[in-house]
């Protein structure tokens, strides 16, 4: 404790600016008088505590608002640079953007550590979607309803990903004894202590019992883990009876059937992982048991369409709203990237009535002039994944695009 009020001391007594006797700090009072009633909070920032205004804001002039010395953030890092270890695996990213002001108020405040405000209220600003959800479920967690914190670092964790304070099940079993007779009954006597428990419980809440996700597999909701899994007194309990979709064939063997029937197949699904490339085996808070919102999940494998609809100008509301089985089938298809119509001029009039959009001819009839193996359809003039133009349309004055086909009009 000594040796960190030493280096914050340090910090904000090099004094730059040769500034007199009282200059740094006190005289900045003569003008801010209201700021005066501010410093009467319980908790007030060293720097200010000990009248070095001077150490964050320059006197005479800056390039950053509210005349401060430097960014918000690296201001902050002078004296906290140890809030982000090297060695982190997850760190908020209000932390890394150096938005420190989001959470602490840099002079005084009425909560410890400078917080604007106090416990999941806090964190609840940000997180607007995760408080509603938590507000609205049934069952409760104990240790959310008391505080994000008990589970979560607000700056980084050196321990595991999402600010987990320690990898799991090790956070989860500081709370749930493993070792009564109870727990290994309501695991169908699986060793499950070493086990993932996000697999099947949310964190947060949950509308179902014992706060299972919304969402769970039949076996597990029928405590038939044997379905799939090899006994629990086995030497390898958790090992799957079959290899990869052989084993989600068992069950759902007329979907695998109509999947390989198809002259396209997902590779995820026939990879070494296969259903589970995709979909949870035991609960999820998604529908069809996947493994994250479809938008997160597609892109976790295509990044590259994700960022490409992030830069584009205008955006296709299935790709930004995470509907990409609007337009491609997820596990198999007889057409061309997996799409869920062999015409693209009908695929796309499932959204778009074509007829009143444009009077240029397309469709089967219609030869593409560039190249007499493709014919004029919705992706000659657009592309459905966005561009850096108004209506993702390929080049960014109408003239230039029609020119490609219409040469005869180059200027």
């Amino acid at each position: 404790m000594a040796s960190t009020l030493f280096v914050i001391t340090l910090a904000y007594s090099q004094d730059k600016f040769k500034l007199k006797a009282g200059a740094r700090g006190k005289i900045c009072l003569n003008c801010h008088v209201d700021f005066q009633e501010k410093l009467k909070n319980p908790y007030v920032h060293t720097p200010v505590k000990t009248g070095e205004c001077s150490g964050c804001h320059n006197p005479h002039s800056s390039y950053q608002g509210k005349l401060l010395a430097a960014d918000s953030g690296k201001i902050c890092y002078q004296c906290h640079a140890m809030m982000v270890s090297e060695k982190a695996r997850s760190t908020h990213k209000v932390v890394v953007e150096g938005n420190c002001v989001k959470c602490h108020d840099p002079h005084a405040a009425n909560n410890k550590f400078n917080l604007i405000k106090t416990g999941n209220e806090l964190c609840f600003e940000c997180h607007k979607e995760m408080a509603e959800r938590i507000t609205k479920v049934k069952f409760k967690h104990n240790p959310v309803e008391k505080g994000c914190l008990n589970c979560h670092n607000p700056h980084a964790s050196e321990q595991a990903g999402a600010l987990l304070k320690n990898s799991l099940p090790a956070l989860c079993i500081q709370c749930h004894k493993t070792d009564r007779p109870s727990f290994a009954d309501r695991h169908m006597g699986y060793p499950v202590t070493n086990g993932r428990c996000t697999s099947c419980h949310n964190p947060h809440g949950s509308d179902r019992g014992v706060i299972l996700f919304d969402n769970v597999h039949k076996p597990v909701a029928s405590r038939m883990c044997n379905q799939c899994h090899v006994e629990p007194t086995s030497k390898t309990p958790f090992a799957t009876k079959k290899p990869g979709y052989e084993l989600c064939r068992g069950c759902h063997s007329t979907l695998m059937n109509e999947i390989l029937d198809k002259n396209r197949t997902h590779w995820p699904l026939l990879s070494k992982q296969g259903c589970l490339s995709c979909h949870n085996p035991h609960a999820s808070s998604q529908p069809s048991l996947l493994k994250a919102p479809m938008k997160g999940l597609c892109g976790s494998c295509h990044a590259d369409t994700i960022q490409r609809q992030e830069r584009s100008m205008t955006k296709h509301p299935p790709i930004n709203d995470g509907y990409c089985t609007n337009c491609h089938v997820p596990h198999s298809s007889n057409n061309s990237f997996l799409l869920n119509q062999p015409s693209i001029v009908d695929l796309c009039g499932t959204c778009h009535d074509w007829q009143k959009h444009s009077t240029h001819p397309i469709g089967e009839k219609v030869i593409d002039p560039r190249n007499s193996n493709l014919i004029v359809q919705c992706l000659s003039c657009h592309r459905s994944h966005g561009t850096e133009n108004k209506t993702f349309v390929y080049f960014s004055t109408i003239s230039e695009m029609c020119t490609q086909c219409h040469i005869q009009y180059k200027r």
